[in-house]
């Protein structure tokens, strides 16, 4: 028996070796056009939801403004998109679960199931990469159209497919794989619910252009917020690491804040010198930024409760008693604050942004219990969305897994 025939992992009750066909054996292509106007609807491809209409995905509809010569395809029916792009390398396969009906460009391969494949399975199998190779086998060498791969139709249906031969497994393969899919869609609405809160909280919590307090408020707290010179809430901080002591580098990326220099350079970067004389020592709690390159993204918090060392380009500060260290962190993750350095930035020219310049901000804030609040709510948020992402990542994680190996 060829056990290339046979999957890495096989669900429970099924064997016997798996048999390869032609896409074409098992699905019937569609070629009816939307002459009567049966459907109004444009849709396109996404990567996290499949078919979905232009309007939806894109803001505004992209088809042509006549689309009665468009294809015209049902529920339960698949469109093969030749456009490529990093999601999809040889294009992608969906089929259309969202709506009755919809149309698409004639650039579009559709396709319904035969009676011989399940249709679940398909789903799944196109969002594994096991057709890959037959795509590009078949499509001329290296030629591209705008972005389309440039496969015939006969070619994509001559493609080889491997199916399980008991059409059940197909069947059990193919819901195993959605029921994942629901989780994971689950999971990202979810994590997407939780950033557009904090995003919007950002916005409420903080008082706006002109006002002494905020939209949004925690109960008991009636003062108004006054408003403090930023030299007068922070001090510079950091010290040079004369002694060379070998504290972890750090640095500052805008995805991923404060983060260790090994982990952003494979190599260790600029920070792989022995020598660290040089370097700035950052206590917990302090901020660090690079002033060639300050945003809102790039400045940092040292969280951690030991110190480590950035590059002598970093400024470094710290917050008096009458800030809480946290809320100005999140404070800094406000418009109000992003419009600021704008301002600062003369003639809209990124210029170097050292510390005494950073002064000439000001801030509103509340009395230290109050921000207390703030920073507390903001710090459990960021809980949450840390947690759901990992989740997400794992049950992505998992999908990918099985993907690769539930299928030959």
């Amino acid at each position: 028996m060829d056990e290339k025939k046979l999957p890495q992992i096989r669900l429970s009750g099924f064997t016997g070796e798996w048999e390869t066909t032609k896409l074409g054996d098992v699905t019937e292509r569609v070629t009816r056009k939307n002459s009567n106007m049966e459907s109004t609807l444009p849709l396109t491809i996404s990567a996290q939801h499949g078919l979905v209409d232009q309007i939806s995905f894109f803001n505004s509809q992209v088809a042509s403004q006549n689309i009665s010569n468009y294809y015209l395809l049902m529920n339960g029916e698949f469109a093969y998109n030749k456009s490529t792009s990093q999601d999809y390398p040889v294009g992608a396969v969906k089929r259309l679960d969202r709506y009755d009906m919809g149309v698409l460009s004639t650039l579009y391969i559709l396709f319904k199931p035969r009676e011989e494949v399940s249709s679940d399975y398909l789903v799944t199998y196109f969002d594994s990469d096991y057709w890959h190779k037959e795509i590009k086998l078949r499509a001329a060498e290296g030629a591209r159209n705008h972005g389309l791969l440039n496969i015939s139709p006969d070619d994509f249906f001559d493609i080889d497919i491997n199916v399980p031969k008991d059409i059940n497994e197909q069947q059990a393969i193919g819901i195993l794989l959605q029921r994942v899919d629901v989780f994971v869609s689950q999971r990202r609405a979810k994590l997407e619910k939780l950033q557009a809160l904090r995003s919007s909280m950002l916005e409420k919590m903080f008082p706006r252009d002109g006002a002494d307090i905020p939209e949004i408020r925690f109960k008991g707290f009636t003062e108004g917020w006054k408003e403090y010179s930023f030299e007068n809430i922070t001090f510079p901080a950091g010290t040079r690491n004369s002694d060379n002591i070998q504290y972890e580098s750090y640095s500052i990326t805008n995805e991923a804040g404060f983060v260790p220099q090994n982990e952003q350079f494979s190599n260790g970067g600029t920070m792989k010198d022995a020598d660290k004389r040089m370097y700035i020592i950052v206590e917990p709690n302090s901020f660090t930024y690079n002033p060639a390159r300050i945003n809102v993204g790039s400045i940092g918090y040292q969280h951690l409760d030991h110190n480590v060392i950035v590059s002598s380009l970093y400024e470094v500060f710290k917050t008096t008693g009458d800030c809480h260290d946290r809320f100005l962190w999140y404070w800094f993750k406000t418009k109000t604050f992003r419009k600021m350095i704008e301002q600062l930035q003369e003639g809209g020219v990124r210029l170097y942004f050292y510390y005494d310049k950073l002064c000439m901000c000001s801030i509103k804030m509340p009395n230290i219990a109050e921000q207390t609040r703030i920073a507390e709510y903001f710090e459990k948020l960021d809980e949450l969305i840390f947690v759901c992402s990992k989740e997400l990542d794992k049950l992505q994680s998992l999908k990918k897994g099985l993907l690769g190996k539930m299928f030959v």
